[in-house]
């Protein structure tokens, strides 16, 4: 085969309901671009891991409510941040700095308060410390939103086990949340300007607000009568022996899921934390495969894990062990001397591992072709008005 047919054979189709990819993927590849940016505090490499998942959701985002959402994950970045120099400055840091920038009047505290000030010398070092701490968890955040803004909420519900159905419920509900708030906001602001109204101001996000609200109120109605006609929270009936073997092998791998992980991080202990590690999940998995004959629910076109969706986590999980590994061999390329301060470099072969990231760029499903008036074209083929409600892919047996 030549390299051509190779990269033919590669090209990403176009997304239909069958071929779409599986939405676990693309958080498994979101959560290896977070533990990447958690590994280091270059401020070079946490900026390549923020581009690559913001090139990846350019390409492969759609106009669904829920992939709106990735602009406000950007601006909660800038705001944690922010929020993150100004308590620096404020309230001091713990790293100690000879590099006085300014001095801020400091209020007087008592005794029990020793350690803790308000104002004081702020040092370049304290800044410096606060800034690349401030730049990972916007990096995070970020990472977050780029798969809330691939993944479907409804199609990652699916794909969950059956044991962990209803409080999966519970987290798509919340996860949702931002991005129909988002949605709202923006509908209510362009119907304002059509009616020649302020869109902007204290005032303006006033009467803005409660037109949210209302809606906010109306679809949670909605929701609980769809799920009140779908049965849900109904169980089957099962042994009392069953349910306990459930509870303890869940309870217990979960337990020893902790303790491996645990192990693997400490510096003693860590030839125990793999084999606590793979018993601890095996029984979780166990325990959660015994939960799941409580659960008299169906599951209609079940979403299939292909070729595709093991390239895009494999991606994410190879940024992931190539930034822990760098970690652990240069440590002072990942973590930039703070005193004193150090101008960042950027590690070569960590940065190029990165670069792995943007492999679902290449290989995803391409989103359908945008319609001016409608919306996009979704999975299904149909075409779907951005806000409206996903059509129903769960039955339940009676």
């Amino acid at each position: 085969m030549t390299v051509r047919s190779a990269l033919s054979a590669l090209r990403a189709p176009q997304a239909t309901r069958a071929g779409a990819l599986h939405a676990g993927a693309w958080w498994l590849w979101a959560l290896g671009l977070a533990t990447a940016a958690s590994r280091t505090t270059n401020p070079l490499l946490l900026a390549l891991i923020v581009a690559v998942a913001g090139y990846v959701v350019a390409a492969r985002c759609t106009d669904a409510p829920w992939a709106r959402s990735y602009g406000a994950f950007l601006r909660l970045g800038l705001l944690v941040l922010a929020v993150r120099l100004v308590f620096a400055t404020v309230l001091g840091s713990p790293i100690p700095g000879s590099r006085v920038l300014f001095t801020l009047p400091e209020v007087p505290l008592p005794d029990w308060a020793q350690g803790v000030r308000i104002g004081g010398r702020v040092t370049a070092e304290g800044l410096v410390f606060a800034l690349y701490d401030g730049l990972r968890l916007a990096a995070l955040l970020v990472c977050v939103g780029a798969a809330n803004a691939l993944a479907s909420p409804a199609r990652l519900l699916k794909s969950l086990p059956a044991a962990l159905y209803e409080a999966g419920v519970a987290v798509v509900v919340a996860m949702t949340f931002a991005p129909h708030l988002v949605a709202d906001v923006r509908r209510v602001r362009a119907a304002r300007r059509l009616r020649g109204r302020a869109d902007k101001g204290i005032g303006a996000l006033l009467r803005i607000g409660l037109p949210v609200l209302e809606g906010a109120l109306e679809r949670s109605v909605a929701l609980a009568a769809s799920m009140d006609a779908r049965g849900y929270g109904r169980t089957a009936r099962v042994p009392a022996a069953v349910r306990r073997t459930t509870a303890v092998l869940t309870l217990g791998g979960l337990l020893g899921v902790c303790a491996g992980t645990y192990g693997l991080l400490a510096a003693e202990g860590a030839a125990l934390g793999l084999p606590v590690l793979v018993l601890g999940a095996a029984a979780a998995f166990g325990g959660l495969w015994l939960g799941g004959r409580r659960s008299v629910r169906s599951r209609y076109r079940p979403d299939r894990w292909g070729a595709r969706a093991w390239l895009v986590s494999a991606s994410g999980a190879a940024v992931a062990a190539a930034v822990i590994l760098a970690a652990s061999s240069a440590p002072e390329a990942l973590h930039p001397s703070v005193v004193p301060p150090a101008a960042p470099v950027l590690p070569l072969w960590p940065a190029a591992a990165v670069l792995l990231g943007l492999l679902p760029a290449l290989v995803a499903p391409v989103p359908a072709a945008r319609d001016g008036h409608t919306g996009r074209t979704g999975h299904t083929g149909r075409t779907e008005r951005a806000g409206a409600a996903p059509p129903a892919k769960e039955t339940t047996r009676a």
